[in-house]
């Protein structure tokens, strides 16, 4: 009896195989409504609409000739149609969750087809029955095998697409940062990043040793954050130059509002002990876009050679970090200006450290003790027993060669280990 209800319900699935045939065209158009309505991401992109219409096609028809002639589903491969379609969904950065979804929806427009079909026809609930739950299965079974198929057609082209792009994205990043003639048109398709409006440049990186491709989305997720900060409202260009460093541009369309820096510093507070941030300042245009990275470059100089010292957000745009950066150019000179220059506060130690930043406080408000203790919230008293003990360290007065002082104080504070002493 099992035998016989087996081979019945095989007849009439065989059967809903040839109606199927014969409405093939139909449900491929009931399908491809389903589908280009129901999937992001696919409205309004014709070539794509036709090819999706192909692949349903496609699919109908193997799935037909399993019906009809009792192919294994294991010995049936995706149809060339189907594997385009994914190829092209990846060159398109769709997300393969859209493919998925897709056989996902197919299989159940098909399935309530064949349930209507096999109702109509069939006078046994029992055949019906065992009908209904084999032809259920054999989708399943298809739809798995063969998106399976698809998936990897689409990882295999989406590596190779991404791959061209990047090195196609580098060749013009590298371009518009040596500042050599590029046609804005082509870059901007390149890189999906708009050149004419006002840019911040921000360089990202871990000090982590281990990281990985992880922490490249985790900085991706700090450069968003940063934008957001600034009140930017477009995606923000990201290219990583390793596993660890990023560069990237802020779009800020052609507001000319200043970039407020607290915002960012709040994002750098909130952000791993690990990440730091390097920034230039806003510019326009494509010149804009070269000297606002290179900007952030020579503040990344800074923090790089600032080591465990290094603050979390560098920013060009302070004049200490300008005149820091020009000292990295050479720091075995910077180390020995810092030697003339501070004497005995030239020691890489917290005593001199609060010495040294007393005294950069103290020459910066005109040599006022009293505008200096309201500045770092000291005593009158305890300023001027600084600002002495400074001096007394120093060896000289403060007149003495004062602009070299004052370079020393930035680039101690700044360039930290780097061009201090150990002391003995």
């Amino acid at each position: 009896m099992g035998d016989e209800l087996q081979l019945k319900a095989r007849a009439r699935i065989t059967a809903v195989g040839e109606v199927m045939a014969a409405q093939l065209e139909a449900l491929t158009d009931a399908m491809h409504r389903l589908l280009a309505e129901g999937i992001e991401g696919l409205q309004g992109d014709l070539p794509i609409l036709e090819l999706l219409r192909a692949s349903i096609a496609s699919n109908l028809e193997a799935l037909v000739d399993i019906m009809r002639y009792d192919i294994a589903v294991a010995d049936v491969s995706s149809p060339p149609a189907a594997e385009e379609y994914a190829r092209r969904l990846a060159q398109r950065g769709i997300s393969s969750t859209a493919l998925i979804r897709a056989y996902r929806l197919g299989q159940q427009l098909v399935l309530a087809w064949s349930f209507e079909e096999i109702a109509r026809h069939e006078e046994d609930p029992q055949v019906a029955y065992a009908a209904g739950a084999a032809f259920t299965d054999l989708t399943f079974a298809y739809v798995d095998r063969i998106s399976e198929q698809v998936v990897g057609e689409y990882e295999a082209e989406r590596e190779k697409w991404l791959a061209n792009r990047n090195t196609v994205r580098a060749a013009v990043l590298k371009e518009l940062v040596a500042g050599e003639p590029v046609d804005v048109a082509t870059a901007e398709s390149a890189l999906s990043y708009r050149i004419r409006q006002r840019h911040l440049g921000v360089l990202l990186w871990s000090s982590d040793p281990a990281a990985s491709t992880g922490g490249l989305r985790q900085l991706e997720r700090l450069l968003l954050d940063l934008g957001k900060a600034i009140g930017s409202s477009g995606q923000p260009l990201f290219y990583p130059t390793d596993r660890s460093t990023v560069w990237g541009w802020i779009p800020l369309g052609r507001s000319q509002d200043e970039v407020v820096l607290a915002g960012l510093e709040a994002v750098m507070d909130r952000a791993d002990a690990g990440l730091h941030a390097a920034i230039g300042t806003a510019a326009a245009g494509g010149p804009g876009f070269r000297i606002t990275h290179l900007e952030a470059l020579r503040a990344q100089q800074v923090a790089l050679a600032a080591k465990a010292s290094a603050l979390q957000l560098t920013a060009f745009s302070d004049p200490e970090v300008r005149a820091a950066a020009m000292l990295t150019s050479d720091l075995d000179a910077a180390r020995r200006l810092v030697a003339h220059a501070l004497g005995g506060l030239a020691v890489d130690s917290e005593p001199a450290a609060r010495l040294r930043d007393t005294l950069q406080v103290f020459l910066s408000e005109k040599g006022s003790f009293t505008a200096t203790a309201e500045r770092i919230h000291l005593h009158k008293n305890t300023v001027k027993y600084r600002v002495d003990k400074a001096v007394e360290e120093r060896g000289r007065p403060l007149d003495d060669e004062r602009l070299e002082l004052e370079l020393a104080l930035i680039a101690a504070r700044w360039l930290g280990g780097s061009v201090l002493t150990t002391g003995s």
